[in-house]
Protein backbone atom coordinates (compact mmCIF):
# COMPACT_ATOMS: atom_id res chain seq x y z
CA UNK A 1 0.00 0.00 0.00
CA UNK A 2 1.06 3.40 0.67
CA UNK A 3 3.63 4.96 3.19
CA UNK A 4 1.79 6.06 6.43
CA UNK A 5 1.78 10.06 5.80
CA UNK A 6 3.26 11.72 8.91
CA UNK A 7 1.75 14.44 10.41
CA UNK A 8 0.71 17.67 7.90
CA UNK A 9 1.99 15.32 5.14
CA UNK A 10 -0.82 14.86 2.07
CA UNK A 11 -0.05 12.21 -0.87
CA UNK A 12 1.10 12.73 -4.15
CA UNK A 13 -1.65 12.20 -5.49
CA UNK A 14 -3.87 14.79 -3.53
CA UNK A 15 -1.23 17.31 -4.13
CA UNK A 16 -1.76 16.88 -7.73
CA UNK A 17 -5.51 17.49 -7.36
CA UNK A 18 -5.02 20.42 -5.16
CA UNK A 19 -2.64 21.83 -7.68
CA UNK A 20 -4.82 21.17 -10.53
CA UNK A 21 -8.06 23.06 -9.02
CA UNK A 22 -5.64 25.45 -7.57
CA UNK A 23 -4.63 26.16 -11.86
CA UNK A 24 -8.63 26.06 -13.23
CA UNK A 25 -9.72 28.87 -10.39
CA UNK A 26 -6.63 30.97 -11.21
CA UNK A 27 -7.44 30.77 -14.52
CA UNK A 28 -11.22 31.39 -14.57
CA UNK A 29 -10.15 34.63 -12.20
CA UNK A 30 -7.60 35.71 -15.10
CA UNK A 31 -10.28 35.28 -17.58
CA UNK A 32 -12.99 36.95 -15.43
CA UNK A 33 -10.90 39.99 -15.16
CA UNK A 34 -9.31 40.63 -18.96
CA UNK A 35 -12.45 42.01 -19.69
CA UNK A 36 -12.66 44.34 -16.62
CA UNK A 37 -9.11 45.38 -16.99
CA UNK A 38 -9.38 46.08 -20.77
CA UNK A 39 -6.11 48.16 -21.71
CA UNK A 40 -7.54 51.13 -23.96
CA UNK A 41 -3.97 52.79 -24.53
CA UNK A 42 -2.97 51.95 -27.99
CA UNK A 43 -6.35 52.82 -28.95
CA UNK A 44 -6.22 56.15 -27.40
CA UNK A 45 -2.49 56.51 -29.12
CA UNK A 46 -4.05 55.54 -32.30
CA UNK A 47 -7.01 58.01 -32.28
CA UNK A 48 -4.45 60.65 -30.91
CA UNK A 49 -2.59 59.84 -34.25
CA UNK A 50 -5.94 60.10 -36.36
CA UNK A 51 -6.82 63.84 -34.94
CA UNK A 52 -3.17 65.02 -35.18
CA UNK A 53 -3.41 64.06 -39.07
CA UNK A 54 -7.02 65.25 -39.60
CA UNK A 55 -6.09 68.73 -38.11
CA UNK A 56 -2.61 69.10 -40.02
CA UNK A 57 -4.54 68.47 -43.43
CA UNK A 58 -7.18 70.80 -42.22
CA UNK A 59 -4.43 73.54 -41.31
CA UNK A 60 -2.96 72.94 -44.98
CA UNK A 61 -6.31 73.18 -46.62
CA UNK A 62 -7.08 76.86 -44.59
CA UNK A 63 -3.59 78.34 -44.92
CA UNK A 64 -3.54 77.28 -48.72
CA UNK A 65 -6.20 79.97 -49.40
CA UNK A 66 -4.69 82.89 -47.19
CA UNK A 67 -3.62 85.45 -49.51
CA UNK A 68 0.18 86.38 -49.10
CA UNK A 69 2.03 89.90 -49.70
CA UNK A 70 2.18 90.65 -53.27
CA UNK A 71 -0.48 88.53 -54.72
CA UNK A 72 -3.48 89.48 -56.36
CA UNK A 73 -5.86 86.95 -58.03
CA UNK A 74 -8.11 87.17 -60.67
CA UNK A 75 -11.25 86.94 -60.36
CA UNK A 76 -14.27 84.06 -61.72
CA UNK A 77 -17.70 82.83 -61.01
CA UNK A 78 -17.08 79.78 -61.32
CA UNK A 79 -18.55 77.60 -58.80
CA UNK A 80 -15.98 74.59 -58.33
CA UNK A 81 -14.42 73.77 -55.01
CA UNK A 82 -10.60 72.99 -54.05
CA UNK A 83 -9.25 69.68 -54.39
CA UNK A 84 -6.86 68.22 -52.13
CA UNK A 85 -3.56 69.03 -53.48
CA UNK A 86 0.25 70.44 -53.63
CA UNK A 87 -0.32 74.39 -53.43
CA UNK A 88 2.05 76.57 -55.52
CA UNK A 89 1.93 80.44 -55.19
CA UNK A 90 3.74 82.59 -57.38
CA UNK A 91 3.69 86.07 -55.72
CA UNK A 92 5.41 89.04 -57.51
CA UNK A 93 8.77 88.46 -55.65
CA UNK A 94 8.68 84.82 -54.77
CA UNK A 95 7.14 80.87 -55.95
CA UNK A 96 6.14 79.58 -52.98
CA UNK A 97 5.38 75.72 -52.33
CA UNK A 98 3.00 74.92 -49.49
CA UNK A 99 4.22 78.37 -48.05
CA UNK A 100 8.01 77.98 -48.44
CA UNK A 101 9.77 79.91 -50.18
CA UNK A 102 11.82 78.26 -53.07
CA UNK A 103 13.02 80.63 -55.67
CA UNK A 104 12.78 84.78 -56.02
CA UNK A 105 11.04 86.57 -59.04
CA UNK A 106 12.56 89.67 -59.83
CA UNK A 107 10.31 91.56 -63.12
CA UNK A 108 7.69 88.44 -63.85
CA UNK A 109 11.19 86.08 -64.09
CA UNK A 110 13.27 84.01 -62.04
CA UNK A 111 16.59 84.23 -61.39
CA UNK A 112 18.42 82.56 -65.00
CA UNK A 113 20.91 80.51 -62.05
CA UNK A 114 17.89 78.69 -60.49
CA UNK A 115 17.27 77.18 -64.10
CA UNK A 116 18.86 74.01 -65.28
CA UNK A 117 18.72 75.46 -69.12
CA UNK A 118 19.75 79.23 -68.50
CA UNK A 119 17.91 82.41 -68.58
CA UNK A 120 15.84 80.39 -71.90
CA UNK A 121 15.03 77.28 -70.05
CA UNK A 122 11.86 76.39 -68.37
CA UNK A 123 12.99 73.74 -65.62
CA UNK A 124 13.15 75.72 -62.39
CA UNK A 125 15.08 73.58 -60.68
CA UNK A 126 14.69 74.45 -56.66
CA UNK A 127 10.60 74.08 -57.57
CA UNK A 128 11.38 70.67 -59.42
CA UNK A 129 13.39 69.46 -56.29
CA UNK A 130 11.03 70.61 -53.84
CA UNK A 131 7.57 69.42 -55.37
CA UNK A 132 9.78 65.71 -56.36
CA UNK A 133 9.82 65.45 -52.48
CA UNK A 134 5.85 66.55 -52.15
CA UNK A 135 5.56 64.10 -54.89
CA UNK A 136 7.26 61.19 -53.31
CA UNK A 137 5.57 61.99 -49.45
CA UNK A 138 1.93 61.53 -51.09
CA UNK A 139 3.00 58.54 -52.81
CA UNK A 140 4.37 56.89 -49.09
CA UNK A 141 1.62 58.81 -47.43
CA UNK A 142 -0.79 56.03 -50.02
CA UNK A 143 1.05 53.16 -48.96
CA UNK A 144 0.29 53.82 -44.72
CA UNK A 145 -3.62 54.14 -46.45
CA UNK A 146 -3.73 58.18 -47.23
CA UNK A 147 -5.63 59.08 -50.55
CA UNK A 148 -4.34 57.96 -53.91
CA UNK A 149 -1.44 59.96 -55.55
CA UNK A 150 -3.02 62.15 -58.96
CA UNK A 151 -0.21 64.55 -58.95
CA UNK A 152 -2.42 67.69 -58.52
CA UNK A 153 -1.46 71.11 -58.11
CA UNK A 154 -3.86 73.97 -56.87
CA UNK A 155 -1.67 77.33 -58.51
CA UNK A 156 -1.98 80.46 -57.28
CA UNK A 157 -0.92 82.97 -59.47
CA UNK A 158 -0.61 86.86 -59.37
CA UNK A 159 -2.74 88.57 -62.29
CA UNK A 160 0.36 90.26 -63.00
CA UNK A 161 2.09 87.94 -63.79
CA UNK A 162 3.95 86.95 -67.35
CA UNK A 163 2.89 84.23 -69.13
CA UNK A 164 6.32 82.96 -69.52
CA UNK A 165 6.86 82.38 -65.68
CA UNK A 166 3.43 80.43 -65.83
CA UNK A 167 4.47 77.88 -68.29
CA UNK A 168 8.11 77.87 -66.83
CA UNK A 169 6.12 76.85 -63.50
CA UNK A 170 3.79 74.68 -65.50
CA UNK A 171 6.76 73.02 -66.68
CA UNK A 172 8.42 72.18 -63.65
CA UNK A 173 5.68 70.98 -61.87
CA UNK A 174 5.25 68.33 -64.98
CA UNK A 175 8.90 67.00 -64.37
CA UNK A 176 7.72 66.50 -60.65
CA UNK A 177 4.99 64.50 -61.47
CA UNK A 178 2.49 67.09 -60.99
CA UNK A 179 0.09 66.38 -64.27
CA UNK A 180 -3.04 68.32 -62.96
CA UNK A 181 -3.45 71.81 -62.23
CA UNK A 182 -5.82 73.57 -61.06
CA UNK A 183 -5.87 77.50 -61.05
CA UNK A 184 -6.95 79.38 -57.99
CA UNK A 185 -9.53 82.84 -58.92
CA UNK A 186 -11.39 84.96 -56.09
CA UNK A 187 -15.12 84.18 -57.02
CA UNK A 188 -16.65 87.40 -58.47
CA UNK A 189 -19.25 89.50 -55.80
CA UNK A 190 -22.46 89.37 -57.95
Amino acid sequence: MSKPEKEGEISARDAKKQLNRFRDKVEEEAAEHAMAYLNITPMMDMMTILLVFLLKQFAVQASAASMTEGLVLPSSSSEKTRPIAVNITVSQTAILIEGDAVAPVRSGAVDPSAKRDGANGYYITPVVDILTKHANRLKKLLSLGGSPFDGTAMIMVDKGTPYRLLTEILYSAGQAEFKNYHLVVIKKSQ
